[in-house]
């Protein structure tokens, strides 16, 4: 069977199998590429999960539950001084989480940099410091604030923390199709500072909506003659023409000729 599972050192939830029955809320070990890591079950797999899967291990224990809040506590010490270090060599990166693998062997630093940073030095570090095998993970600012979490200028919690998989592709396309290109890069992106992820919800919508609707600043023919687009309200279904003369027509879109 297949469940969707929160597992903590990632952003979201993962699409897991499991031979043994499960019910939202249950704790659980899941097998990772690297290490083993505890989860938290949401719901069944059933609908919009990434295709690739983890392997459920088993119900979580006592000790296990434990466990893992003891590498809580120890990835705060891991993750300052690995800002520390990061300060004294000078490297463009941010540190933004630790994790601790439950066997306590690796720990993983997630880390935001503009371009590429050879970061050898530091893990040189961290592993004489830790004794463990460090690994380092690159995000993007997308990921990040999905990380981080916070509120979205609408005063409700990031779209990128709700969503239940990979977050999917925003493009100027969709700010466009939605007629708020215009107000600016500013305006119509998030806190990461990229197009908020809100701009996928109605996209497609408003697609349909202007199937048959001419496009901006082309000419089409009225009752009063020939004009210029200038407006296209999908919602309604209008289109403000400038006319030839220079006087402004509305009309709706079963006039058009």
């Amino acid at each position: 069977m297949n469940f969707l599972v929160k597992i903590y050192s990632w952003e979201g939830p993962r699409l897991c199998e499991s031979e043994i029955k499960l019910k939202a809320g249950d704790r659980v070990v899941v097998s990772l590429e690297h290490f083993n890591e505890l989860g938290t079950v949401e719901a069944d797999g059933k609908e919009g999960c990434p295709k690739e899967k983890e392997q459920v291990l088993r119900l979580a224990t006592t000790r296990d539950k434990e466990n893992f809040l003891e590498k809580e506590k120890e990835k705060e010490e891991a993750l300052i001084f690995c800002k520390s270090e990061l300060k004294k060599l000078g490297l463009a990166m941010k540190a933004i989480d630790a994790r601790i693998s439950l066997d306590g062997k690796q720990i993983i630093f997630i880390f935001t940099s503009d371009g590429r940073v050879d970061f050898r030095e530091l893990v040189k570090n961290l592993s004489l410091k830790f004794k463990k095998v460090i690994r380092m993970q690159q995000i993007g600012s997308r990921d990040e604030a999905r990380k981080l979490g916070d509120c979205g200028v609408c005063g409700r919690s990031m779209c990128c923390i709700n969503v239940k998989s990979n977050i999917p592709s925003i493009t100027t396309d969709m700010a466009r199709v939605q007629q708020i290109a215009h107000r600016g890069t500013e305006r119509i992106s998030g806190a990461c500072g990229r197009l908020m992820c809100c701009l996928a919800y109605e996209a497609q919508g408003y697609r349909e909506m202007l199937v048959g609707m001419p496009e901006m600043y082309s000419i089409i023919n009225t009752v009063d003659g020939d004009g210029t687009v200038i407006e296209v309200n999908a919602i309604t279904r209008e289109i403000k023409v400038k006319l030839k003369n220079g006087k402004y027509l509305t009309i709706k879109k079963e006039q058009l000729k």
